[in-house]
């Protein structure tokens, strides 16, 4: 019988993962203090070199394990075949640009700290929807995804108060139909 050998077949999405996990053990090491510090964007210091960085690292910090694993189930199921059909590179600026976008709307608007990858988690979402998208036509998985998805956080965010981003989840569903248009429409 022949030995079979584990694939790091996703590098971006499992280096994500891993290091998302890791950040999580170091913030229950620092009781909090590194996602503060790191993982957590709010607004601050424009003077503050870190300010910076967290509009982007927050998508890395998650407040407990149930909030990790909620987000990375997902992740490690839809981002390996987004990251297969476009590519590492790209998949990679859709995050970092998912993240920013979160991050800005999140310290202009909002006087709340934001972490976790739920952005993410819902321009991937979004994004899978787009994969056998044919030129000139919306396809109707996208109109269902988003209606689901995105409407169902539209009604959370007037309706429910808890300590969920609905702005991130929709925001990085626009990101997620953005660039499943514009990756569509250039894939010639």
């Amino acid at each position: 019988m022949k030995s079979k050998k584990i694939s790091y077949n996703s590098p971006v999405i499992l280096t994500f993962t891993f290091i998302s996990l890791t950040a999580l053990i170091v913030n229950y090491i620092t009781g909090g203090v590194s996602n503060m510090m790191f993982f957590c964007v709010y607004r601050d210091s424009l003077l503050n070199p870190l300010f910076y960085l967290r509009l982007f690292t927050h998508v890395i910090g998650h407040a407990d394990i149930s909030h990790f694993i909620g987000n990375f189930t997902l992740i490690l199921i839809i981002g390996p075949i987004l990251e297969e059909k476009y590519g590492s590179k790209t998949l990679l600026i859709l995050m970092a640009l998912t993240a920013f976008i979160t991050g800005l709307i999140n310290v202009i608007f909002f006087t709340t700290g934001l972490l976790g990858a739920s952005g993410i988690v819902f321009m991937l979402i979004i994004l899978a929807s787009f994969t056998n998208k044919e030129s000139g036509k919306i396809p109707l998985t996208f109109i269902l995804v988003a209606v689901i998805y995105v409407g169902g956080e539209i009604i959370d965010a007037l309706f429910v108060s808890d300590n969920i981003s609905q702005m991130a989840h929709i925001i990085g569903g626009i990101c997620g139909a953005a660039a499943g248009h514009f990756l569509g429409e250039n894939k010639k």
